[in-house]
Order: C-alpha cells, then sequence, then structure tokens
C-alpha cells in the first residue's frame, strides 16, 4: 500500500522521494471576484464558452450568517471548460477570500489559486508540513460542490492557495452531483482512509437519493461554427487555463515560497525595465506561474485594482485562435497591448483581452514543454513573433506536445 513516509531530507510519495510531501500536477481551477458578477457570468459563459455547472448562494447556506451579512450578492458560480466540475468559479467582490474574511484586501481579487496533487494522503500530508513550516493553513476538509478534499493556505502576499485531489467529473449525461449528497462535505480534517466515490454513490443509491437530480449543465452560446469537425457555439474552444501571473510585493520572498515550499521549479528569469521576472513550473510545460513586482503593474499601465497581471486560455490551435480574435474583437471585447512578449516566455502568437473587471487574459495556442533535461529552449531559437500573423505556421520541435484535450469539443 502506497503511504508517505519521512526521511531527513524528503519524503517518499508512491516510491519517489521528493523535499515536499506532495507533487504539484497542474493548476487545476482559480477564481475571480468581481464587481458586476451577472457581467461576470456573461462574458466568461457566453463569449469564452465555460459552461455553468453549479451556483451556490452562500447566504441560504447553514453557518454561512455572519458571512452573509456583508455580501452584496452572495452566489459563487461554479463554471468548467472541460469534464471537471470547477475550472473556474466567480463570486461578487463583497466575498473576498473563498472563506469571506479578507474582504478588505485592496487588490487580491483572486479568490484562489488551486494546484492539483495526485493523491488524498498528499492533501493531508500537506496540512502537517505546512503546520511544520509556519505557513498558514485556512482550511482542511472536502467541499461540495465540486468534491475535492483540500488543503488551503496564504502565500506571502495573502493570496488563498489550495492543494486539492478528486474532483468530481461532469460526464457525457450533462450532469454534477445532485445537493442531496452534500454529507459526504467536510469542515475538518478527515480521517484516512476514507471510501472511493464509486462507494460514495453506492451508499447514495441504497439511500434512496436520485443520483441524477443535478443541475444540467450546457453551453450559453447562440451562434454556430464549425470547429475541427464539430458545431460549436464560438469558432473555438478552450482546451487549458494558466499560467497565472501575479504581481507581487517581493519577488524573491514569493519565488521562495513557490520553490522551496511548494516545489516549483524555476524555468526562466527575464529583467524586463530593470525588474526581475520570475517564472515557475510544476509540469512540462514552460510556466505554470509567472512573478512579477509590483512596481511593474503602473509601468505597463495595468489594472491596479488587481493582482493579477494576467491569467492564461489556451485554444486548441493557432487557426482557433486567430478566429478566436476576430471573433471577440467583432463582439466588442477589449484588447489591450499592455503586457510585451518579453513577459511570457515560452509562448508566441497571444492576445490580451480585458473582462468586464479588467483582468487580462491571454489567449494563446503553443506553450513551450521542458524536455527530461529540465531545461527552456534558448531564447535565440524561439519563434519570432511579427505584427502581423500569417494564415499558417511551420511546427515548432514540441507543437501539439502538450496532453490532448480529452474533449469532446461540446
Amino acid at each position: 500500500m502506497d503511504t508517505i513516509t519521512r526521511s531527513a531530507t524528503s519524503y517518499d510519495i508512491g516510491g519517489v522521494r521528493y523535499p515536499q510531501p506532495f507533487k504539484i500536477r497542474r493548476l487545476g481551477h482559480f477564481g475571480f471576484n468581481v464587481a458586476d458578477l451577472q457581467g461576470g457570468i456573461d462574458f466568461y459563459s457566453k463569449l469564452l464558452g465555460f459552461r455553468i455547472t453549479d451556483t451556490r448562494d452562500l447566504k441560504k447556506i447553514p453557518g454561512r450568517e455572519e458571512m452573509a451579512k456583508r455580501l452584496e450578492d452572495g452566489r459563487i458560480v461554479f463554471m468548467s471548460h472541460n469534464s471537471d466540475h470547477h475550472a473556474f468559479l466567480l463570486a461578487h467582490k463583497s466575498l473576498g477570500a473563498i472563506f469571506g474574511d479578507d474582504a478588505v484586501s485592496k487588490d487580491i481579487t483572486v479568490n484562489q489559486i488551486t494546484w492539483q496533487v495526485g493523491t488524498m494522503e498528499e492533501v493531508f500530508a500537506a496540512a502537517d508540513y505546512f503546520q511544520e513550516k509556519d505557513v498558514e493553513i485556512r482550511r482542511v476538509g472536502r467541499d461540495m460542490p465540486g468534491s475535492n478534499w483540500h488543503t488551503y493556505i496564504r502565500d506571502p502576499d495573502g493570496h488563498t492557495v489550495e492543494l486539492y485531489y478528486g474532483m468530481e467529473q461532469i460526464g457525457w449525461d450533462g450532469r454534477s452531483k445532485p445537493e442531496s449528497l452534500y454529507y459526504r462535505a467536510f469542515r475538518e480534517r478527515p480521517a484516512l482512509p476514507q471510501i472511493s466515490e464509486e462507494q460514495e454513490v453506492r451508499d447514495a443509491v441504497a439511500k434512496g437519493i436520485d443520483i441524477n437530480a443535478g443541475n444540467t449543465i450546457r453551453d450559453r452560446g447562440e451562434e454556430e461554427y464549425v470547429v475541427a469537425g464539430v458545431t460549436l457555439p464560438r469558432p473555438f474552444k478552450i482546451t487549458n487555463i494558466g499560467p497565472m501571473s501575479l504581481f507581487v510585493a517581493d519577488v524573491g520572498a514569493s519565488e521562495e515560497f513557490y520553490t522551496r515550499t511548494m516545489g516549483f521549479a524555476r524555468t526562466e528569469v527575464v529583467t524586463y525595465k530593470g525588474h526581475r521576472c520570475v517564472f515557475l513550473r510544476n509540469g512540462g510545460e514552460h510556466h505554470s506561474l509567472s512573478l512579477f513586482p509590483k512596481a511593474l503593474r503602473g509601468e505597463l499601465g495595468l489594472n491596479p485594482d488587481t493582482t493579477v497581471a494576467s491569467m492564461g486560455m489556451q485554444v486548441g490551435s493557432y487557426r482557433q485562435l486567430r478566429d478566436a480574435v476576430a471573433f471577440l474583437r467583432k463582439k466588442g471585447v477589449r484588447f489591450t497591448d499592455a503586457i510585451p512578449a518579453e513577459l511570457y516566455p515560452g509562448v508566441d502568437y497571444a492576445a490580451h483581452i480585458l473582462d468586464p473587471a479588467g483582468h487580462a487574459l491571454m489567449l494563446y495556442c503553443y506553450m513551450e514543454r521542458i524536455g527530461w533535461d529540465g531545461q527552456p529552449r534558448p531564447a535565440a531559437q524561439r519563434r519570432k513573433v511579427g505584427k502581423d500573423w500569417p494564415e499558417s505556421l511551420e511546427p515548432m520541435s514540441d507543437t501539439y506536445a502538450d496532453p490532448a484535450f480529452m474533449g469532446p469539443l461540446g
């Protein structure tokens, strides 16, 4: 049986030793707090194609009464671009962090940044590890909807960071788990082992619960386009989220936290206009997190009310990227040229748009992959991107080398 064991300097995770008792696999989901919640819902669902999987009103949940008193809108809207129950959450800016206790943080509009690990054991071993490291632990347990087991902490700037395992999957029938199954949530750290997801379903059926009574999920778009042989409401499909790019108070302190405490690897450092900018990864992608100094935010002319420099949204191909740009321009979406190419190394063609709250989103199709030697491609060997985008591109050695979207597209 796999268990996480510790030596003097490392932890055994499934027979492989790491400096932390967990290994982050990918960016799983994130959330924004916005002043106009309905405007955000329309933007991300109708224009970008995120499907609404569930909505929870915190004002109607027992035990949330104190939080509810100051919420202008109690809804948390869960959305996804893939089979995960949620890859994105939207909430009103009065919420603050996902726990609703730090809404006074003026420029933190991310309610959580969530990283997926491989096992339940890693989630809870992380809690002990963070406690030893004097990292503030926000909560340990299991939330619904989504059913993911988690440990929440804060990074040096106060961003709420989650490690999780076991996200609910939305299948071919397009239904989420019904609220009657939420009795398996845990507000405190649960004992291990826990029963499997399959056993949970069997137990629910035995209790007479209608397991098919969950929320029905649909695409809110209206127009139809042919995308790689499939008819969709828009001419592109978001297939991946990330990288997350943040403005931080102290790049060195944040780099130390994310590399030494969280286990990220540093891929590249870029000095832009005298500012040290760091690009970190946790898998084969060039970077999944980038850290910029807050002083750079004003120089770029980006939104001073958020620590988010940009959030990546990857589409399925270069053709889809070109079509997405044309589609979103036609719909009146705001574009920005404020973020220079030097601040997204490893990505070639990209366009930046602004959501209704002023968060910058990077639309792209290609992310450089890091090989067995752990080294990025030399800058001189990267594709040169001009102002005019060609109709088609010659492939790079790692084009289409990222994991395939499991699909179907719609």
